[in-house]
């Protein structure tokens, strides 16, 4: 990570690794001319050395193509293709309020969005028409409700497991809750360890001969690597003066990218040697 390439707008920057690069020592931190001058919210791995980070707006990409999802406080969603030039392909209109969560359909097809005016909504990528709204949906599973608002979810490879993470103050609440998609409400642990509101968590992508591994972010400015099954705290990576951390977004089994309030956008090492450690090696 570490070379600017474009601007989808002023809230949205693509970076991309630098070719021919030097590695860069675990221990050193290389820091590179900021692309955000405020709070960065989102951050999206496109591929192991490309990511698109967002000021304001929420990042969703379809993985195995170009194609790069923008939802705003206009009210709108707008499609990206870095192939092309950096005008929108595709504009999404329909939400009345913020649009603050965006997904894309796992064959590519279909772009499902949440916003602030309490419904979701579900489009056709090609036309950009909106082919329903969930007040017609069937609910299918439904999870236990937590004693604080949900921050964040991600969805497993194999789409067996849910990770949810929720807001809290003083260590109240701030806890990860992994979750057995395959059987409705079904708990199957929790991460506590955070003392303010956990804001993201994500499946960290698995290496062979390794545990499967859970990381979050906090408002606590930390980040954390759990071990997925047993729930036990691996490692923990404090980011000072960095504020809040907003967004994670794994490159690959030893990368993670790490978005935040006051300090940009950090990429963190993960090794799992002998002891799971976090640290680290570039700042955005």
């Amino acid at each position: 990570m570490g070379k600017l390439q474009s601007k989808f707008r002023r809230r949205s920057d693509l970076y991309r690794t630098k070719e021919g690069a030097e590695p860069v020592s675990v221990h050193q931190v290389v820091q590179y001319e900021p692309a955000h001058t405020g709070a960065i919210n989102s951050v999206v791995s496109l591929t192991s050395d490309l990511c698109v980070s967002g000021g304001q707006d929420q990042l969703c990409c379809f993985k195995g193509s170009s194609l790069i999802f923008s939802a705003s406080r206009d009210k709108t969603v707008l499609m990206w293709d870095l192939c092309r030039d950096t005008e929108p392909m595709q504009e999404f209109c329909g939400h009345e309020l913020v649009v603050n969560g965006v997904a894309v359909s796992p064959d590519g097809l279909k772009l499902c969005t949440g916003s602030r005016d309490n419904s979701m909504r579900l489009w056709d990528i090609e036309t950009g028409e909106y082919k329903t709204i969930s007040r017609n949906w069937q609910v299918v599973n439904t999870f236990p409700a937590k004693q604080y608002i949900q921050t964040h979810c991600d969805v497993s490879s194999n789409c067996f497991n849910l990770l949810s993470s929720s807001n809290g103050f003083g260590g109240q609440g701030c806890e990860a809750t992994l979750w057995d998609l395959r059987q409705p409400g079904c708990k199957v642990a929790e991460y506590r360890g955070h003392l303010q509101s956990t804001a993201c968590c994500i499946f960290v992508p698995s290496r062979h001969g390794c545990p499967a591994l859970v990381a979050s972010s906090s408002y606590d400015s930390s980040v954390k690597i759990w071990d997925q099954n047993t729930a036990a705290c691996l490692c923990t990576l404090t980011l000072d003066g960095s504020g809040p951390l907003a967004s994670l977004a794994a490159c690959d089994s030893r990368s993670i990218l790490c978005a935040s309030f006051n300090t940009g956008l950090h990429q963190l090492h993960l090794d799992q040697a002998a002891v799971t450690s976090l640290s680290e090696v570039a700042l955005f």
